[in-house]
């Protein structure tokens, strides 16, 4: 197994380096280092049509994504670091690109019963705990199983009680890009003791590759979901859902972002401080239907979600506000980007009347989501 890994490694680093600079003008040398022992690299995928997808195993984080806009030319339209040690917890605590893990979104105080068993996990989030915990996979150097230029296989072992979390979980993501300009992201993961997970993506999008001069509220959005979970004021799921006709959240018609956003007397609004909610897909569960789609009137750059997951969080880049530093020097503003992350309902564990996220021994948890580019 150890010799596969070298292998695999040696070829995809190998492969990551064949240029000096990539195509969106990152080093592949500035993501070569470790962390917690574990090495750090930089892998390129690219197709026919000239995409590419710069990718670190570290967080299994998408860096950058060039895609052609109408005139040809191609943009960056997600955020990101040039750098490796940017990533780390120590420097920067975010969640650009990132493969989320053990569980995405939010657990109500940070506490799960399973099978009787109460387990109290961290509370890093308004006293709940966000996206695994402080030290959640997206801080972690995930192992490279499989690379060349088309897909990377990326795997993480998890032990029993990491960030109290039950069970031996072993799970792997794939990214592939495909021939038609499209980010297929499979995941996996298998466990030894009852146990929890929901897995998204968390890659921020600006489609205009504008961060400093465009804001997604001049954007364009649709959402396949007739109903969302409300939250209360520490961005936590109230138990309810909801029909989106009743609040400026309804998407189910393609919307400019920017026109309720601030909405003066919506209490959801308020609390989410713009758009940070979960939307129950009306796709059950059928990947070949549109769950999501961001177009940007700018450059003409439209991207389509599909998904197998029961919802998708939308958040605004709310809280950005120009402290973080990213690639090629942008100070990152709020509403910058806007991100699609497709998953359970945030603090499932504690509604079970929501879709279950309990993963048993013998299991194996499939999560599958794509990010379809294309121009109009």
């Amino acid at each position: 197994m150890k010799r596969l890994f070298a292998i695999a490694f040696t070829a995809a680093t190998l492969a990551a380096c064949t240029h000096n600079t990539t195509l969106s003008g990152l080093n592949p040398k500035d993501f070569e280092g470790e962390y917690e022992g574990a090495p750090t690299a930089l892998y390129t995928l690219t197709n026919k049509a000239g995409m590419e997808v710069c990718i670190t195993n570290f967080g299994g984080r998408i860096v950058s994504v060039m895609v052609p806009d109408r005139d040809g030319k191609m943009q960056d339209v997600v955020l990101g670091f040039d750098n490796v040690a940017d990533y780390f917890p120590e420097n920067n605590s975010t969640d650009f690109g990132a493969a989320i893990g053990r569980y995405a979104n939010r657990i109500a105080q940070g506490r799960i019963t399973i099978d009787g068993e109460t387990f109290q996990l961290p509370q890093n989030n308004f006293g709940h705990c966000l996206h695994g915990g402080p030290t959640g996979w997206q801080y972690k150097a995930y192992t490279v199983l499989e690379a060349d230029s088309s897909h990377l296989k990326l795997q993480i072992d998890s032990p029993d009680g990491d960030n109290n979390f039950p069970g031996n979980v072993k799970a792997c993501v794939t990214y592939t890009l495909t021939e038609d300009n499209a980010i297929d992201i499979a995941y996996e993961a298998v466990t030894d003791k009852p146990t929890v997970v929901n897995m998204t993506n968390h890659s921020y999008f600006n489609l205009s590759g504008d961060p400093a001069g465009h804001s997604i509220e001049d954007d364009i959005l649709y959402i396949n979901a007739s109903h969302f979970t409300p939250v209360d004021s520490t961005f936590m799921t109230t138990g309810e859902i909801r029909y989106v006709a009743d609040f400026p959240v309804n998407f189910r018609e393609p919307k400019l972002i920017g026109r309720d956003i601030n909405h003066p007397t919506c209490k959801q609004i308020k609390n989410a401080n713009g758009y940070d909610h979960n939307w129950c897909l009306d796709t059950a569960g059928d990947i070949t239907k549109v769950a999501a789609e961001l177009y940007c009137p700018e450059t003409g750059i439209d991207l389509k979600v599909y998904t197998d997951e029961p919802g998708i969080q939308v958040y605004t880049g709310n809280f950005l506000d120009g402290s973080v530093i990213g690639k090629k020097g942008i100070a990152y503003q709020k509403r910058a980007a806007i991100c699609l992350e497709t998953q359970h309902y945030p603090d499932s564990p504690n509604k079970p009347e929501w879709p279950s996220v309990v993963l048993r021994p013998g299991e194996t948890y499939t999560s599958h989501c794509i990010f379809a580019f294309g121009v109009k």
